[in-house]
């Protein structure tokens, strides 16, 4: 029986997280942003270490605040089904302090109200733009110590326009989600390995 996970992309304007999206699924890079205002839902089937997976990514734009309750959820187009994903995939803009502030926020509310099952919810922070590295607002070691040691959650960065780390992002996020036999290996462990192990394919 074929898995299917739900995946949620969140971010502020601009991060690039339809990018990355777009990036993933068609191997396409459009230098004009276009501003994401509905919920895109994406349902590719990938293929990992010769097992098949459904994903359903669903590409949110700019949220006001995680919804508290289903009913919130519901109420709200743009949220729904939001609080039912089984992971996180909050983008930041690694030239942008702002945009870090969103996800640092949205990760907070996502713990504070989705209290069934949320330990288990692999969030992962990605800082995208990474060929934009001198403009870099935050220190690198800075953003990943605080991610991984404090927050506990999965940190990568890649650049969405070259098509770097894009493929380890969504490895390390499949791991994340439908291997129970990785959950006690550290995040920092599975990411050094990821490129080298594991095969990824888009069908």
């Amino acid at each position: 029986m074929v898995a299917t996970f739900k995946v949620a992309v969140l971010g502020a304007q601009g991060v690039g997280k339809s990018a990355i999206v777009r990036q993933f699924l068609y191997n396409e890079f459009s230098e004009v942003c276009v501003p994401t205002t509905a919920r895109r839902v994406y349902l590719p089937a990938v293929v990992m270490n010769g097992h098949v997976h459904d994903l359903q990514i669903m590409d949110f734009p700019p949220i006001t605040a995680f919804p508290v309750n289903t009913l919130q959820e519901w109420a709200d187009v743009c949220c729904r089904g939001l609080r039912s994903v089984h992971a996180y995939i909050l983008v930041y803009d690694i030239c942008c302090f702002d945009s870090f502030e969103y996800i640092k926020t949205i990760r907070q509310q996502i713990l504070e109200t989705r209290v069934i099952g949320t330990s288990e919810t692999p969030i992962i922070i990605v800082g995208n733009k990474r060929d934009l590295q001198r403009g870099r607002v935050i220190p690198r070691w800075n953003v990943s110590n605080l991610v991984k040691k404090t927050w506990k959650c999965g940190y990568i960065e890649c650049s969405a326009k070259y098509n770097w780390h894009i493929l380890l992002l969504f490895s390390e996020l499949l791991k994340s989600v439908g291997c129970a036999r990785c959950k006690h290996v550290h995040t920092t462990i599975r990411f050094q390995g990821a490129l080298r192990r594991n095969r990824c394919t888009i069908m």
